[in-house]
């Protein structure tokens, strides 16, 4: 269920609220994503190759593509959630359906259905190349809202 649509100021201040959030990451900085879309309910992270971020075979390593996507539900979540509010993975399912190669990886999460305490998220990750997408994982995802507690100061 997605809320109505948001008036030019909330949703500024949705995507800053996400965006700051996200930023609080060191995970996120540390694997050099970004937040590419935010929009109620659907956000992007995009991860660019580095071989720090490989496994054996030069593809990039599931706990970096798992990362991203969680990352990419909790916070398709978030833009859901009341301002006052933080958001938790209560648990989460991704199945590895090729090798995860490309120029970047690019994760997008999307709200199926927020409830008042349970939200549950749908994750694609791609492999991008070009103008080229590669589905390589795809995953389910049930976040939890916090209530009256704001994130922890970077």
């Amino acid at each position: 269920m997605m809320r109505d649509a948001l008036t030019e100021k909330e949703a500024i201040a949705m995507e800053k609220r996400v965006r700051d959030s996200f930023d609080k990451q060191g995970l996120m900085h540390h694997l050099g994503a970004t937040i590419t879309r935010v929009v109620p309910g659907i956000v992007h992270i995009q991860m660019p190759y580095r071989p720090e971020l490989t496994q054996q075979h030069g593809f990039f390593h599931a706990g970096s593509t798992s990362a991203i996507a969680d990352s990419a539900g909790g916070y398709a979540g978030f833009t859901l959630f009341p301002e006052d509010s933080s958001v938790l993975t209560v648990e989460f399912k991704i199945n590895l359906v090729a090798p995860a190669r490309g120029d970047y990886l690019e994760a997008i999460g999307k709200v199926v259905r927020s409830g008042r305490t349970l939200t549950i998220c749908q994750l694609e990750v791609f492999g991008v190349v070009g103008a080229q997408k590669t589905l390589v994982a795809m995953g389910q995802q049930t976040l939890i809202c916090v209530p009256d507690k704001p994130d922890a100061p970077k």
